[in-house]
């Protein structure tokens, strides 16, 4: 598994961040059941960096916490390789994460927990959007909700 984090940014410090998301991305992995050799890429960058990104990728000229870019359809890694395949010894990139410490900051004062737990969270849950969860619904919200708090409960990490 290759975990890739670089830390973009100068606005916060990033110190000890690297296990706690290491951490995160096995755990939710783990929790999928994903045994194959996968690599994520993790940023961190500050709110000016992803309101850019956001704007530019989603059309949303704002700030917001975290954004996931998924590489694959989750389920292709798995339905669209033979068993016998060679691609099966291959890492396979799922996708990169990009978290704005800035407002991981923000979001912990506000609500009132550490900044490694919001961190964590954020990991978390764009991790499952990575492997194709969403939360456009109730039900999808729930299910994905459930899947981040078992990581957390996992890894120990509480509010």
């Amino acid at each position: 598994m290759n975990i890739l984090i670089d830390n973009r940014q100068d606005k916060v410090d990033a110190k000890g961040l690297d296990k706690i998301v290491e951490d995160v991305v096995r755990t939710a992995l783990e929790v999928e059941g994903v045994v194959d050799d996968v690599e994520v890429s993790v940023s961190f960058v500050d709110n000016e960096e992803i309101h850019k990104l956001n704007k530019y990728y989603r059309n949303v000229d704002r700030e917001t916490d975290v954004l996931s870019f998924p590489l694959v359809e989750f389920e292709e890694i798995y339905t669209d390789i033979d068993e016998e395949d060679d691609d099966l010894d291959e890492v396979q990139p799922i996708g990169d994460i990009v978290i704005s410490l800035e407002k991981a900051k923000q979001q912990a004062e506000e609500y009132g927990h550490s900044f490694i737990r919001e961190v964590a969270y954020l990991t978390a849950h764009s991790m499952f959007h990575l492997m194709g969860y969403d939360h456009e619904t109730e039900d999808e919200k729930k299910i994905m909700r459930e899947k981040e708090e078992e990581v957390m409960r996992r890894l120990k990490i509480e509010r």
